[in-house]
Formats: structure tokens, C-alpha cells, sequence
């Protein structure tokens, strides 16, 4: 556990200046779990050293895989689908939700017997949409929870099932391909609606045998064959656009900043603040867009600008479901009123986040509203108040958003704990200082 790290953020004048952000956390825990899948060693570059990710090869080296680090390089060398060894010891997530998903699909086909935790955070979140469809391939949770801490028992037996989702989400459907892998039989999930395709990306590139189609309905099936020989991979990770979408709305609600922010992936199934930015009029330039490691990836230059309010429909919310609290800052500098909908996944996240986003913008003079699974901010272009100390419930993106909001506001913004910033940009304050901003520690203010 950290230190409480308390923090301040005043107005500043432009940012200017070029950034790198650091690697993409989605890529970065399916590159470790890949990795340690396949059959020989697997290099990775550019991986994301945060908290959450560093938590997953932590999880995965009690698991019998071996990760080293060789200067920048990170290297897995696998022990091939299905050889997983029992821990000797509890696995200790932190504050990672990814990393305790993927992981426990990756457990639920392997004979071993698993006991979960994380922090108070992450001990808070539902793990049942996970676990029901992990259970019904044969997984069990000796003492039948559906939050952490909790003890997972992977099946010697596993069964492969077609499952639809009943909800979009990405991990959960990572989870049952993951405990697909090591599942004789094919192994079939079914989503509505388009989420994250890392997975998919990443198991065709390893050389599993997976098959993307539509059905009748649209619906796209995600087919994969079991107890496949997956193959070690050189995996080039690249800028993660979740940590990207901060220095972009910095830029863009402080007047006269002009940033360049270099190597960020541009998913489509990730692109959805870009697109709601570029409807909301503002001026981003892509630059040199290229393939790596299987992504598109393009740098990005930002100027400030004039932004007004959308409605942002529900269908793009699993395209930027982590990207809605700093989208909810650029709202509140934009003219005319932003409705963002669809967003009842924002309650179960590392916090409430649609509520406490809305207690944040109210607390710095913004008309704002949480609504069961929408949020309506009225946007304050003349210039918003600020003044209020934002509480970040142990929530990284809370943390961060609000220290964006207070660079832009009249009167200082502060957190009452920026501390877990580190669970997924750790270069978070230092990046934006060196841009320009004024963020300090709170204890130096009194």
C-alpha cells in the first residue's frame, strides 16, 4: 500500500511540448498471459510497468511462468497452454480488475486450486458476470463468493460452452476464450454488440485456431479450438489511448496548448472519446499512422479549442468506458449541455464513477447530474469555478480527472489521494508538469 498522496492542480498557462504515454494496460496483461501460454520465450516491448500489470506477471510467476526483465525488454518464457502450476501462496491483484478476470479465466481450466485477493477497491467489485459462465465450464469457487477475496478451483475436466453475452464486456468475454484455451472441444462466445477485440487479435497473431464471424442477428460469434500449441511472439506495445485521453483534454480545455502525443493505439473498438472529441469541435491532427503489433497507431497533435456539447449514445460506450470521467471534464468547458448514456458499467468500476464524476463537477460549480446510467454536464465555457477538493475513491481515473479540471479551472482543484495514479500511469504528474501544468503536493500549499 502507498502513502495517501494528496495533490493540488492551479491554472496554468499553455501546455506545449511532446509526450510519450506509457504502453496500452489492455495489451500489456494479454501480452504477459499470452506470453506465458505459448511455447518458448516471448519478448515485449514497451510494456506498461504499472501496478495493475506488474500484479499479473506477479500472479503468473507463482503460477510456475518465468518473466524477466533485459533492459527494456520484458521476456516470458512460456509453459504452453495447460501448465499452470499449483501457487504456493494467496495471489495478490491490487487494484487490478483486468488482471483478476483474465486471470481467472486462465485458471478455470487448469487443475489447481487458487486463492484471489486485491485491495479494498477491487474487493468491492462484482466478479459474477466472470465467474458464472467459468462456472458452467466446470469451474468452482470453493467458498462460493463472487467478490475477493475469494478461492478459485479450475476444472481437470473443463467443458467447452457457447455463450452469449448479456452485457458488452470485453474481460468477460477474454475470460471464458482464455478458459477456452486449455478446454478440448470448440469453445464459442456470443456479443450483441462489438467490445475490445485484443483478445481475438492477440490469439490469432500466437497462432491459435479462432474464427470471427456474424450471425443472423449481427451478433458476432468468436469461435476457438481448443488445446491448441500457441507460438512465442516479439510483441511492440503500443500507447495506451486511456492514458493518451488525459493530456488530450488538458490540451484541449486550456487555451493556447499545443501537444503532440506520439505512438497511441487507435483501436476502433477504443476510439470512441476521439470520435465524441472530434464532434464536440475539437482539433486533433493525426499524424504518420501506422500498423504495430497488430494495431492501428498514429501520433496525435492537439490544439486548444472551442468545444461544444453531444449526446453521446450508448452504443459507443464500449468503445471509451474508461474514457467517460475525463470525457466528463471536457463537458464541463464546452458550450451547451453533453448527455452521456448507457453508462451503468461506470457504477461497478473501481468506483462509482458516474456518481462520483457528477460530485466532483458539482463540487466546481458545474450543473451536472447521475442519472441510473446516464450523466448530463452542462458545460460552463466562460470558465469553471473550481475550488473544491475531489474525492478519488482509490480511483485512478478520478484522480487524474480531477487534476486535469483543476489546471483549467479558476481557483485550484485538489485530490484527496493521487497515489493509486500509480496503478496505471505512473509518469502521469511528472509528463504534465514538463507539458507545463502546476500540479504539486497539497502539504506544500499550508
Amino acid at each position: 500500500m502507498y502513502a495517501v498522496e494528496p495533490l493540488i492542480a492551479r491554472k496554468c498557462g499553455p501546455l506545449m511540448g511532446q509526450a510519450h504515454v506509457p504502453g496500452d494496460k489492455s495489451i500489456s496483461h494479454r501480452a504477459l498471459i499470452f506470453g506465458a501460454m505459448a511455447v518458448g520465450k516471448t519478448t515485449i516491448e514497451g510494456l506498461l510497468e504499472a501496478d495493475d500489470v506488474m500484479a499479473t506477471a506477479g500472479a503468473l510467476r507463482a503460477m510456475g511462468v518465468q518473466i524477466t526483465k533485459q533492459g527494456t525488454t520484458f521476456v516470458v518464457d512460456g509453459v504452453g497452454v495447460g501448465g499452470l502450476m499449483q501457487p504456493a501462496h494467496k495471489i495478490d491483484l491490487g487494484n487490478s480488475g483486468t488482471g483478476t478476470r483474465l486471470l481467472m479465466g486462465l485458471i478455470a481450466s487448469h487443475d489447481i486450486e487458487v486463492s484471489i485477493t486485491g485491495d479494498a477497491s477491487l474487493s468491492k467489485r462484482p466478479m459474477g458476470r466472470v465467474l458464472d459462465p467459468l462456472r458452467e465450464m466446470g469451474a468452482r469457487v470453493v467458498d462460493d463468493k463472487d467478490k475477493l477475496p475469494l478461492i478459485l478451483a479450475g476444472s481437470a475436466n473443463p467443458l467447452p460452452i457457447t455463450y452469449r453475452l448479456p452485457v458488452p464486456s470485453a474481460q468477460v468475454k477474454s475470460a471464458i476464450l482464455l478458459a477456452g484455451l486449455n478446454t478440448p472441444g470448440v469453445t464459442t462466445v456470443i456479443e450483441p454488440e462489438l467490445t475490445r477485440d485484443h483478445t481475438e487479435r492477440m490469439l490469432q497473431s500466437f497462432g491459435a485456431n479462432i474464427v470471427i464471424s456474424s450471425g443472423h442477428d449481427s451478433a458476432r460469434r468468436i469461435t476457438l479450438n481448443g488445446r491448441p500449441e500457441l507460438q512465442p511472439q516479439f510483441i511492440e506495445v503500443p500507447g495506451d489511448p486511456s492514458s493518451a485521453a488525459f493530456l488530450i483534454v488538458a490540451a484541449l480545455i486550456i487555451p493556447e496548448s499545443e501537444v503532440i502525443i506520439h505512438n497511441v493505439m487507435m483501436s476502433p473498438t477504443r476510439s470512441g472519446l476521439i470520435d465524441t472529441l472530434l464532434e464536440m469541435g475539437a482539433e486533433i491532427e493525426f499524424i504518420g499512422q501506422h500498423q504495430a503489433g497488430g494495431e492501428l497507431v498514429s501520433d496525435l497533435k492537439v490544439r486548444a479549442s472551442e468545444l461544444r456539447g453531444v449526446d453521446v449514445p450508448a452504443s459507443r460506450a464500449p468503445s471509451m468506458i474508461d474514457e467517460y470521467p475525463i470525457l466528463a471534464v471536457a463537458a464541463a468547458f464546452a458550450k451547451g449541455t453533453t448527455w452521456m448514456r448507457g453508462l451503468s458499467e461506470l457504477r461497478v468500476k473501481e468506483s462509482d464513477r458516474l456518481e462520483a464524476m457528477s460530485e466532483i463537477l458539482c463540487g466546481a460549480g458545474v450543473d451536472a447530474e447521475a442519472y441510473a446510467d446516464e450523466l448530463r454536464v452542462t458545460g460552463v465555457p466562460s470558465g469553471v469555478l473550481g475550488g473544491n477538493c475531489a474525492c478519488t475513491r482509490l480511483d485512478h481515473r478520478l484522480a487524474m480527472s480531477g487534476l486535469v479540471l483543476g489546471l483549467a479551472s479558476d481557483t485550484p482543484v485538489s485530490v484527496d489521494d493521487a497515489a493509486p495514479i500509480r496503478t496505471s500511469f505512473i509518469e502521469f504528474t511528472d509528463l504534465m508538469i514538463s507539458l507545463g501544468a502546476d500540479i504539486s503536493p497539497l502539504s506544500a500549499t499550508l
